[in-house]
This record gives C-alpha cells, sequence and structure tokens, in this order.
C-alpha cells in the first residue's frame, strides 16, 4: 500500500467508527465474515439493499468539473491565506503580543511558545503521560488477571455447534469476569482520583440503585430525573460537598467530629473537585435506570427469543434497544458499568444494556488493524493540535482584549474562527483518547465527532455529530420520551385543505419545542451558568431558519433542478454557518460581551462590510465542496444525515 492508501484508510468512516458504515439494523459480524471472504472490497461499502438504494440515489460526480476547479483554486488561495492571517498577529512583532506574553507557557518547538491558557485542555495535556501509562496498564492488568480467573470455553465433541445453553453460560462467565475487574479497578482508580471523596460518589449510586430497584414501577422514571437533577445542581450548589460542611450539619467546631471531618478532608486525590466530571456519571445512573424501566416491559419472555436474534451477533440498534437479561441489573455490574475506567472521565457514553452486551460477545468491530490504525489518527490529532498551539494564540488573545480596534476585520474574523476549532480539538482530542483507551480494553464505544468542525453546513446535524454519544443518550432518554417531533394526538387526524402539510408543520413546532426542553437541560448539564442558558436557547433560536427553509423548499419539488436546488441549500447554508460560529462563540468562547466587540470591529467599517461579502463567498464555496464530499460517500452506500 502506499502513503496515500494508508492515509485514506487511517481517515476513512470506517476506521472511525464502523457504525457510519453499516446500518445500525445489520449484525455486525456479518458484514465482517464477508469482509474476510472477500478482502479487496471496499471497506466502506458494505453492499446491502439499503447500501445499493442509497449509491443509487446519489449523483454523479462533479469533482471534475470546471464548477469544482474553481473552487479547488479558492481553496488552494483561501485556506492558506487564513492560517497566515492569524499566525502574523500571534507573532512577537505584532503590537498586541505583550498584552498576553505572560499567559503563554514555553513549548518544546524551538523559538516558539504554547498558548496553554486553555484550563480545560491544560488539564489534559498537562497529564498527558500519566494518561498514556494509564492506556498501557490497564489492559494489560485485565490481562493478568484473566490469567488466574480464566473462563472455560465450551467446546462441541463432534465440532458442531454448540448449543445455545453453553454459549450463553460462556458469555455470562465473561460478563462476570469482566465486571469484577472493572468493579476492583474502579474503586483504586476512584481512590486516587477523587480520594475519599468516593464515599459520596458511592452514596449517591446506591440511592438512585435503590429508586430503580425499590420503588414501585410506574414511580421509577420520574423518581429518577428528580433525583439526578437534584444531584447535579446540589453538587455544583454546595461545591461537591465537603467532609467539614457535612459535619456542621450535626455539631459545631472544635468537636471530635469536626476534627475528624478536616482529616478527611486532607485526602480528595489528584481532581478534588469531584463533582465537575460526575455529570458524565449522571449520564450513565439514568441509562442503567431507564434501560431496568424499559426491561420490565419484557418480563413475559425474552426479546431476543422472540425475534430469533442470535446474542453474539445483535446489530447496534439491538445492543441498545433490546434488554439484557434480568439477572444482569445486579449491584455489580451497575457498579462497573456507572464507573468504568476507560470512559469515567469524559465518556464517550454507552448505555447500559450496550455495555452488557458488549461485555457478553466482544464487538466484531475490535480488530487489531482498526484500533491501530485509530490510534494513529489519534496522534496524529494530538500533533495537529500541537502545532496549533504553538503558532496561533487566538486563545490566549481571547482571554486579554476588551478592546478589539487594533485588528482588521479579517483578523477579528480568523481570530473567532480558530478559537472555535481549538475548541472542537480541545474537545476531540480527550474523547478520542478515552475511547482509544475502551477500544484497546475491549469495549467499543460511539465515535464523538464524526465531522471536522468546518465540515458542517446544517445546525440540526452539527448537533447529531458534535459529541454525538451525548446526542443519542439524549435522543433515547430525553428526546423520544418526552415526544419527539411527533404531532400531537389531536391534530394527527384532523382534515385541512392540506393535510400533510399542517401535520408537517406541526411535527416540526413539536420538534423545536421539544429541543428547547432538551438544548436547556444540554446547557444546564454542561454548567449552571446564565451563558450556557443563553447559547442553548440561541441554538434552538437558529435552527428555526433551516426549518422554515425546508418548508418553503422541499426537496421532493426541486428534483427535476438539483442544480438550482443546490445553489439555494448553498445560500442557506452560509447562513446556518454565521448563526452556528455566533450561538458558540458566545457558550463557549467569548460570551455575549465578548461576540459584540468582535462583531462592532468588523462591521466598524466599509471594509467589513466588504470583507464580510467576500467570506460569504468563500463560505459558499466551502458548502459546495460539503454537498459533493456527502455524494460521494452516498456513492460508496453511505449516508450520514449529517
Amino acid at each position: 500500500m502506499t502513503l496515500l492508501n494508508i492515509l485514506q484508510r487511517i481517515y476513512s468512516l470506517d476506521t472511525l467508527d464502523t457504525r457510519l458504515t453499516v446500518s445500525s439494523t445489520t449484525p455486525l459480524k456479518a458484514v465482517s465474515d464477508s469482509r474476510r471472504q472477500s478482502p479487496t472490497r471496499e471497506p466502506l461499502a458494505g453492499k446491502d439493499a439499503r447500501a445499493q438504494d442509497i449509491a443509487a440515489s446519489a449523483q454523479p460526480s462533479k469533482w471534475n468539473t470546471v464548477e469544482f476547479y474553481f473552487y479547488g483554486l479558492v481553496f488552494l488561495i483561501m485556506v492558506p491565506l487564513m492560517f497566515k492571517t492569524v499566525m502574523d498577529v500571534s507573532k512577537e512583532s505584532f503590537p498586541t503580543y505583550p498584552n498576553y506574553s505572560r499567559i503563554l507557557s514555553p513549548g518544546w518547538i524551538p523559538g516558539r511558545r504554547v498558548d496553554n491558557s486553555d484550563a480545560q485542555y491544560a488539564s489534559f495535556r498537562n497529564n498527558i503521560p500519566f494518561l498514556l501509562v494509564l492506556l498501557v496498564a490497564h489492559p494489560l492488568l485485565r490481562r493478568v488477571y484473566n490469567l488466574f480467573h480464566r473462563v472455560e470455553k465450551q467446546r462441541s465433541q463432534n465440532g458442531s455447534k454448540l448449543p445455545a445453553v453453553d454459549v450463553a453460560a460462556t458469555a455470562d462467565a465473561r460478563l462476570k469476569q469482566r465486571t469484577v475487574f472493572d468493579f476492583g479497578f474502579s474503586l483504586v482508580f476512584l481512590y486516587f482520583l477523587h480520594g475519599l471523596s468516593i464515599i459520596k460518589i458511592f452514596f449517591i449510586l446506591y440511592i438512585n440503585y435503590k429508586i430503580a430497584k425499590g420503588l414501585p414501577r410506574t414511580y421509577v422514571p420520574m423518581a429518577t430525573w428528580a433525583f439526578n437533577l437534584v444531584v447535579m445542581f446540589s453538587n455544583e450548589l454546595c461545591n461537591g460537598y465537603p467532609w467539614v460542611n457535612v459535619a456542621r450539619i450535626f455539631v459545631s467546631d472544635g468537636s471530635s467530629l469536626m476534627a475528624w471531618a478536616q482529616f478527611l478532608d486532607r485526602y480528595r486525590g489528584l481532581i478534588p473537585r469531584w463533582q465537575i466530571l460526575f455529570k458524565f456519571t449522571i449520564l450513565r445512573l439514568i441509562s442503567f435506570n431507564m434501560d431496568y424501566y424499559w426491561s420490565l416491559n419484557n418480563l413475559s419472555g425474552s426479546p431476543i427469543e422472540k425475534k430469533q436474534l442470535d446474542p453474539a451477533s445483535l446489530s447496534e440498534r439491538d445492543r441498545v434497544s433490546v434488554p439484557a437479561d434480568p439477572s444482569a441489573y445486579n449491584a455489580l455490574n451497575y457498579v462497573a458499568y456507572v464507573l468504568y475506567s476507560p470512559l469515567y472521565l469524559s465518556g464517550p457514553i454507552v448505555t447500559f444494556n450496550d455495555y452488557v452486551s458488549q461485555q457478553r460477545y466482544p464487538s466484531p468491530a475490535l480488530t487489531l488493524k482498526r484500533i491501530l490504525m485509530y490510534g494513529i489518527r489519534f496522534f496524529l490529532t494530538l500533533l495537529c493540535m500541537e502545532l496549533v498551539l504553538h503558532y496561533i494564540y487566538a486563545v490566549a488573545i481571547s482571554k486579554t482584549t476588551s478592546d478589539w480596534s487594533a485588528y482588521t476585520p479579517a483578523q477579528l474574523s480568523m481570530l473567532g474562527y480558530f478559537n472555535l476549532h481549538i475548541i472542537w480539538l480541545k474537545l476531540l482530542i480527550p474523547w478520542r483518547f478515552f475511547r482509544l483507551w475502551s477500544l484497546v480494553d475491549g469495549i467499543d464505544p460511539p465515535e464523538n465527532m464524526v465531522r471536522c468542525m468546518s465540515n458542517n453546513y446544517s445546525a440540526l446535524a452539527f448537533w447529531r455529530s458534535w459529541h454525538r454519544s451525548y446526542n443519542r443518550w439524549v435522543v433515547r432518554y430525553l428526546y423520544i420520551p418526552i415526544g419527539g417531533s411527533k404531532p400531537p394526538r389531536s391534530t394527527s387526524k384532523t382534515s385541512f385543505q392540506n393535510p400533510s402539510f399542517f401535520n408537517s408543520f406541526m411535527s416540526r413546532a413539536r420538534g423545536i419545542w421539544n429541543q428547547l426542553i432538551v438544548f436547556t437541560f444540554v446547557a444546564v448539564w454542561h454548567d449552571i451558568n446564565l451563558r450556557l442558558l443563553m447559547w442553548g436557547w440561541l441554538i434552538t433560536l437558529f435552527v428555526l431558519p433551516e426549518v422554515i427553509g425546508s418548508l418553503l423548499f422541499p426537496a421532493s419539488k426541486w428534483r427535476s433542478r438539483p442544480t438550482a436546488y443546490r445553489i439555494i441549500c448553498g445560500i442557506g447554508g452560509v447562513g446556518n454557518v454565521l448563526l452556528m460560529i455566533i450561538a458558540n462563540l458566545v457558550g463557549f468562547a467569548l460570551g455575549l460581551d465578548g461576540l459584540k466587540g468582535l462583531v462592532s470591529g468588523i462591521f466598524d467599517s466599509w471594509i467589513g462590510v466588504l470583507f464580510t461579502l467576500g467570506a460569504c463567498g468563500v463560505l459558499f464555496v466551502g458548502i459546495q465542496v460539503m454537498f459533493e464530499t456527502r455524494e460521494s460517500e452516498k456513492r460508496k452506500g453511505i449516508n450520514l444525515n449529517y
């Protein structure tokens, strides 16, 4: 294989996550077997009937057309110019350099300092050596443990297929072997992370477990959500419940209990503020309770037996939706899942049903070659981030600047743009590291970031692919239970002059209202502050133009004029991109006041207005390339809808 072929495999969707190239209803084992039989087959093309239909609906390639040669020329000119613009303002010779140089750190690239001023990413970057040790040590310790606790594989005497009872017994033994190790390792891991705050964590876990197991079934969903929302707020407001504050509830200062509480507070671990990370644990607490609650609908018989499914070869959708065996919803599996070390700190998020299924039967996606390529891809992304932080000081500039008059409109726009790219990278890298750790350990969670931040033109699709495992969790446990985008029952059968349009409108309106509820929860879950609430509400507001546009310009009425429709969608996509940039700058970078200063600096002169018009033209070119990229995926039988 040539270097180009290797890079294509490393950066293929199949390497990123097989869920992207295989239908969620197709068992991955069947696809893996067919690929072994035909190793020369394109790995992205799982040519089932659905994939063939997708490929048949794709438009002919436009890459070798005059239009796209022009787009290529724009890319060759504009992309290097974008980098040069923001790198110029990051040089020591630029007048504003002394304003932020004090918060730069020594770098490993000769002659360059590094912008390590973002506290969230700095906590990850500074601990990369320790995390790499964990990445190697944790799977090795599991293998050592397995040597002393072997799972005896059942084998038939005549080479025939094993009875289902024997296969299930082996799977149950594997589940217990792995969860016992996960439970024990998580105790040690959490003690080093949070010290004696582990007692508080287990107290919360105990109450949540009793809600699922002890309350009447009808009260479980409401009690689960109420309890976990209260925990989420109280964790923040009570600052993680220091032992001294807890002791003050019962005794006054100077007592022996108070002295004991002060002693306990000294052992707070490497991450004393355990409550900051506990928000991911809350998602798993809700997942266990709700998966158990829904499993009670199937006490009359196993869904696997009713559907005649092979438990060792479930599709991705069945792994999530089909309940585990009733005996699997026990305290050992519960704690092992909630505190699973590779995914404890930041995810990605795996549902309880999926976790148990993969513990019983390893995913066929976990091949050495795919994990190795994913690891290479992670380290290339990490290298990219290092180069950016050494040559582009957008974060430090945004932290120390209140007067933007020293920058031209082009420099201001590129500072905001690259600031968002750094935010994207600072989230992408930890998520991919912890997913890599999980893959090495034998659990395949969903990939959180599917598209590059600059490869999005739809606000709806953007949020489906940004923090994807969280989005899937929100859809399963919040959006669908509150009604999703279904129209209210009272209007679903109402006869109007155009009932299909009316139902479509009501469906979209219901969906937008429920999205407002969802994004409010998402904002509060991220952090309890007004800026993120404004971000959540802005996202919902900025989705409206796309929804209205899709109703006014339905794709079905433009099939005879695909080029005109592509141009219309491109213009709408430019608006979507600008709105997404505004919302994310408010929520994650500058806040509302900082955004006002940035925007006023851009539009303060006619030069800024002309620059903005030119930038919209460049965005239009980029969006046309995004359209064609997705059509290329369709020609391979892949339709991601984002």
